[in-house]
């Protein structure tokens, strides 16, 4: 695997840590394909040895020894059942297992790139890139076993068929051979680009449903429904051409397999044709059994292409899924804009709407890079530091409370997976949301629809807000967290937050246009305008 993919360095990774179930799919694969290929070949001797001792008569019959060759088959049979078990499951246990670990990786990597990279990637290529190109990378680790097996089968094969004649058993390899070597020959021009088109197609349909599907009111009330229907269409038709391209050069290449595949048994059948019929039978069916055999091997090398576009996309997306090493230091001094901030501090940030408040927000949790001068976490400058640095000093609250479809629980946990009930009830006590969780059907456990589609817009800000009180971090960012809620409620959360903060000694970051969120903070900082600070 090249050292430039950190994609295939870290699955290289993972192979290493699923050696075990590798092995054992291996060594079941091998005793899968080893036993069709006896299983096949040795029923056509059976059978035509059996066919033949009838005809010859009575004699022959009683002289035929079927106890030995039937009881040859059972064991076979009962081999490759067991084999064909063991394989898929230990071979899907090692690829389910590896890509367990890569998606939370790939993710992280994702979060980890610069902003600037990470941001330009749309959401539905996002999910794509995640869903799809993840789900090719499983090839790579499902089909491990398949040299091995191959090599089982057709080693199988050529020895069954030289019991017939030696000189069949190389016109067989050969034929495998050419089976082989027009699989990685051609897979690549044929498959490699309709894959790469296939993916990419899959990435924009993803996007113009995502852009689409929230807005279907808004969509319905200007008359656009009809035209926002066309254009996901549009790229739902572009998909499945690039599917029928991919398809049809799979299907090309397929054919061409096919025939060297039939070209051998034809090859093997001429070669046998004076041999003894059992041994003619044996020979011709090991031959299918063999290429049967080896179908996993060809199908590896015609998922290869799809298997380095997936690859090839997950490295530009993400850069390196590797965990960097180094963090913030958890007991750090802040310096923003001048403003020294001890652990344990209270500021409000103020300014014109529009002046960049948020901004900075963003450049603290490493989601917009930092401005040159601005931020100082330990005396370290934050825009030396790699993207995310400092991230794990901060619990944060967005402006748009961003909620994943799925339930309460699922959501707040977003924040710590670990989390217990008892957790995840005095988050949302503190947020002033349990009552309203409480007589939900199914409470925390209730489905909230797609970003929280059964909430209200104040019940989605105290969810996210929650979320972030779960959150193990000595600094807490609010962007804008009473937004949308009436006066009592906002009292109430602004009391909780207060004696959260005196409870913990948490410190907090915090921006609002309303004066009761600006009260919990000690000290103010007035941002000012980008172009406000390049004339001073």
């Amino acid at each position: 695997m090249s050292e430039r993919s950190p994609t295939r360095r870290f699955l290289a990774g993972q192979l290493r840590r699923r050696r075990g179930d590798l092995l054992l799919a291996t060594v079941a694969a091998v005793a899968a394909a080893g036993s069709a290929t006896l299983l096949l070949g040795v029923s056509g001797w059976f059978l035509a040895g059996a066919a033949l001792a009838g005809l010859a008569g009575p004699a022959a019959v009683q002289a035929f020894n079927y106890l030995l060759p039937s009881a040859g088959l059972r064991a076979f049979a009962i081999l490759r059942t067991v084999g064909r078990y063991g394989e898929r499951l230990f071979g899907h246990r090692a690829a389910l297992q590896a890509l367990a670990a890569l998606r939370p990786a790939l993710f992280a990597g994702l979060a980890a790139a610069p902003a600037r990279r990470a941001l330009a990637l749309s959401a539905g290529e996002a999910s794509a890139r995640l869903v799809q190109d993840v789900d090719a990378v499983e090839t790579a680790v499902v089909r491990r076993p398949a040299p091995w097996a191959a090599a089982a089968a057709a080693g199988a094969a050529a020895a069954v068929i030289a019991l017939a004649s030696p000189w069949a058993a190389l016109v067989f390899l050969a034929g495998l051979g050419l089976q082989l070597a027009a699989a990685a020959r051609l897979a690549p021009p044929l498959t490699t680009a309709p894959a790469h088109a296939q993916l990419a197609a899959a990435g924009r349909l993803k996007d113009a449903l995502g852009a689409y599907g929230p807005a279907a009111v808004e969509l319905h009330c200007f008359g656009l429904a009809e035209r926002a229907v066309d254009a996901v269409m549009a790229e739902d038709a572009a998909l499945s051409v690039a599917a029928l391209r991919r398809q049809a050069g799979e299907a090309a290449l397929e054919l061409i397999e096919t025939l060297a595949g039939a070209a051998a048994v034809l090859g093997v059948a001429v070669v046998v044709r004076d041999t003894p019929m059992p041994l003619s039978a044996l020979a011709v069916l090991a031959a299918l059994a063999g290429l049967e055999g080896a179908a996993s091997l060809l199908r590896a090398a015609e998922e290869r292409s799809r298997l380095d576009a997936a690859i090839e996309r997950l490295d530009a997306a993400i850069g390196d899924p590797t965990p960097r090493g180094g963090a913030a230091p958890a007991d750090a001094d802040l310096w923003i804009d001048g403003e020294r901030l001890a652990p344990g501090a209270r500021l409000a940030i103020a300014g014109p709407s529009g002046g960049g408040k948020t901004s900075l927000l963003l450049m603290l949790v490493g989601l917009r890079e930092a401005e040159a001068g601005r931020i100082r976490i330990g005396g370290v400058a934050l825009e030396d530091q790699p993207p995310g640095w400092a991230r794990g000093l901060f619990a944060y609250a967005p402006q748009d409370a961003g909620l994943i479809s799925g339930t309460v629980a699922e959501n707040l946990r977003l924040a710590d997976p670990a989390a217990d009930d008892a957790a995840l009830w005095a988050a949302l006590d503190e947020a002033q949301l349990a009552e309203r969780v409480r007589r939900l059907p199914q409470g925390p456990d209730t489905w909230i629809g797609d970003a929280g589609a059964t909430l209200s817009g104040g019940e989605r800000r105290r969810l996210a807000l929650a979320r972030a009180y779960l959150r193990d971090a000595p600094w807490l960012l609010l962007d804008e967290p009473t937004e949308g809620l009436d006066q009592a409620t906002e009292r109430a959360v602004v009391a909780a937050l207060a004696a959260r903060l005196a409870r913990t000694g948490q410190g907090l970051i915090v921006v609002s246009h309303r004066d009761e969120p600006l009260r919990l903070a000690s000290r103010r900082l007035e941002v000012q305008p980008f172009a406000a600070r390049q004339a001073t």
